[in-house]
């Protein structure tokens, strides 16, 4: 889904928000694909209150400007649980009340049983998670969510790395985004991309957070879809 202007400036405040938190890091990280990263996204880090709270508030004013329709979260575990909750929380703040559900990774056998917890899954579903990085965790929520009976209607993330995904230790020439998209047909919604990160790099007034600029730059002409 192209960023629009208003997304570009939440965008921005977004990577502002990121680094400051200090989710967002610079240096050297190996990937999961093996790749040397300048640049290293933990979402796990919005750890207290007035973090999650305000990263729930990106999520929610990213949605309700997309325009997208849909009628509840779904979070998949273990990161999209505390996502679809705190989402769900401002989303009901701003007007959009909204059920959410989550599921175990392993089935209960007792009480209510089962996999999902929360809500009736039901309606248009929309899957909360940080980042997509393989499109596992999508494919196993479109599984859940069509099982039950309710139709899957998009992917909201936090940020999208535009970088190739990885099959068989081969590059592919799409995003695992780009995959999400065209192999279920779900438009996938993110608070920020890569090119923003870029674009905060450039016009940084602190020297150091610039320096960075470069190598990010560098690995994108790389890496980049």
């Amino acid at each position: 889904m192209t960023n629009t202007p208003t997304s570009n400036a939440v965008a921005q405040d977004f990577v502002a928000f990121a680094v400051q938190s200090q989710v967002l890091r610079f240096g050297e990280f190996k990937t999961k694909a093996g790749r040397l990263s300048p640049y290293f996204f933990n979402a796990g880090l919005f750890d207290d209150g007035a973090k999650l709270g305000r990263l729930a508030e990106f999520y929610a004013r990213r949605l309700l400007a997309s325009g997208l329709e849909f009628d509840m979260l779904f979070g998949p575990a273990y990161k999209g649980i505390t996502l679809a909750a705190a989402v769900s929380i401002e989303l009901a703040r701003l007007g959009r009340n909204v059920p959410f559900a989550y599921n175990r990774k392993e089935a209960k056998d007792h009480g209510e049983g089962g996999t999902l917890v929360g809500a009736p899954v039901k309606g248009r579903v929309l899957i909360i998670d940080d980042v997509i990085s393989a499109g596992t965790s999508v494919r196993e929520s479109i599984d859940m969510i069509t099982a039950a009976g309710a139709t899957p209607c998009g992917v909201t993330i936090a940020l999208d790395r535009q970088e190739k995904a990885t099959a068989g230790g081969q590059d592919a020439e799409e995003s695992a985004v780009q995959q999400v998209e065209q192999r279920y047909k779900l438009p996938v919604v993110s608070i920020a991309a890569l090119a923003d990160l870029l674009h905060y790099l450039e016009t940084q007034a602190d020297p150091a957070l610039a320096s960075f600029h470069p190598a990010v730059l560098t690995y994108r002409q790389r890496y980049g879809v």
